[in-house]
């Protein structure tokens, strides 16, 4: 009885996994790293490796980029997620390191995946083994290594952008693994018209791992030989809220991003700006929140209502909740980015902060004290002072309010916009007043 022998071995990883390019010349994107001539490649390609900090959005290829290192270097892999790994976890892949030394004279490349989801402590972990070589470090990152990351672990890993890739490369990627007739769909002939295809790359936001996950997702919906189609794409993809991360740098991107275009009279950027965070599922409340800092910092003098308006926006959401609270929020959005702009108070305050640190030994001139007591008035305090109310325009022209030392400081420069010009017109009208007294405050 003859028995039978079969070779074929069926790969049922997804498709994302089966891609993961294997050189550097199928990798596609960063290009400011792995280009021709670019140090990184360079150095990878002479089996030079170093531990490194990847910092990117997911689906960029920071874990496939970490494998090719380790090809490239002829190290040995271990690989942790700190999502799911701790101290004991660290231990076992450093030991394992140290055995491998030990018996194959290899290195060992220890990849670490989320690495700013370990406390100091578990960080603080791998500095004596990056330091005596046991291991090449390398951590994978979607926050900014400077806010989550311990210096003393930067200070040892240099850290590497990883750029979100562009629509054109997400098409090359699709395009790529439909040729392919080893790892890919190559063997089922199957067609993407371009405005699918097209689609399908905006709608991953330079997510390599989304798209080719929505991509196999749509093939299992036809057969060989058969056309995609809009209508497949939506089905799998269903509604894909906008790439959003509620505690991630993407956010406070967006955050930015409605600011700078209130700040640049924009209503219309910001109104979009502040729809792709609730997309994302972000607080509105956040951002009502930062139109309270903008109405004072953007805004200022030269419309005082933006401030309440803001305000109300914020009350608004309490009262009435989400639905009509997000619309006030909308409106309040749309106010501030159309109201006249100053930062004049918000510089003023600043240099005047700055003052004050620098001369806070400087004593509250006598004429600006409080008496209260016999002896206080008797020492001089509040002498001269010259009520205001009391003069002519209740206005004291020409009185000091500063230390004699500071009498000729100014901050507030107002602009002629909106009702600052007012402000500005008042404060020029006082310092007529201040030059007949034979003092100038504001020219």
């Amino acid at each position: 009885m003859s028995s039978l022998s079969f070779n074929f071995a069926p790969d049922f990883r997804p498709l994302a996994a089966r891609m993961r390019p294997r050189t550097i010349a199928e990798y596609i994107g960063q290009a400011h790293l792995l280009g021709e001539g670019q140090p990184l490649r360079q150095a990878l390609e002479a089996g030079r490796a170093h531990s490194m900090m990847l910092w990117g959005p997911p689906g960029t290829g920071k874990t496939t980029l970490a494998e090719l290192i380790a090809h490239y270097s002829n190290a040995h892999v271990e690989r942790i997620s700190a999502v799911t790994s701790g101290v004991k976890d660290i231990r076992g892949a450093i030991e394992q390191a140290q055995a491998i030394a030990q018996s194959r004279g290899q290195r060992t490349l220890l990849f670490v995946d989320e690495v700013h989801r370990f406390n100091k402590s578990q960080q603080d972990a791998f500095l004596p083994f990056i330091e005596d070589g046991t291991v090449i470090f390398i951590g994978a990152t979607t926050e900014n290594p400077s806010f989550e990351i311990n210096n003393a672990l930067l200070s040892r890993a240099r850290v590497y952008l990883i750029k979100r890739l562009s629509q054109d490369e997400i098409v090359h990627i699709i395009t790529q693994a439909l040729a392919d007739t080893e790892r890919g769909l190559g063997q089922r002939a199957l067609n993407m018209p371009t405005d699918v295809l097209n689609k399908l790359a905006q709608l991953c936001d330079g997510d390599a791992r989304k798209a080719l996950n929505l991509l196999e997702l749509m093939s299992d919906m036809v057969a060989d030989g058969g056309t995609f189609t809009t209508e497949m794409l939506v089905q799998v993809a269903g509604h894909q809220v906008a790439g959003f991360d509620k505690n991630g740098d993407q956010f406070y991107d967006l955050i930015s991003a409605v600011h700078k275009s209130i700040r640049g009279s924009a209503p219309d950027a910001a109104l979009y700006w502040f729809c792709r965070i609730l997309e994302g599922g972000g607080d509105p409340l956040y951002v009502a929140r930062r139109l309270l800092a903008i109405a004072s910092e953007d805004v200022g003098n030269a419309d005082p209502a933006a401030m309440t308006i803001a305000l109300n926006a914020w009350e608004c959401f309490h009262r009435v909740g989400p639905a009509e609270g997000e619309r006030a929020i909308a409106q309040a959005i749309v106010y501030l980015a159309s109201a006249p702009k100053s930062n004049a108070v918000y510089t003023a305050f600043k240099a005047a902060r700055a003052l004050a640190r620098e001369t806070g030994q400087e004593a509250v001139p006598y004429h600006l004290r409080n008496a209260p007591t016999k002896l206080m008035a008797e020492m001089g305090f509040g002498a001269e002072y010259r009520y205001a109310h009391d003069e002519p325009n209740a206005y004291a022209s020409g009185e000091n309010y500063f230390p004699e030392s500071l009498k000729e400081s100014q901050f507030y420069f107002p602009t002629e916009r909106g009702f600052e010009k007012r402000i500005k017109d008042k404060l020029v009208q006082l310092a007529q007043l201040d030059q007949a007294s034979g003092r100038k405050r504001y020219e």
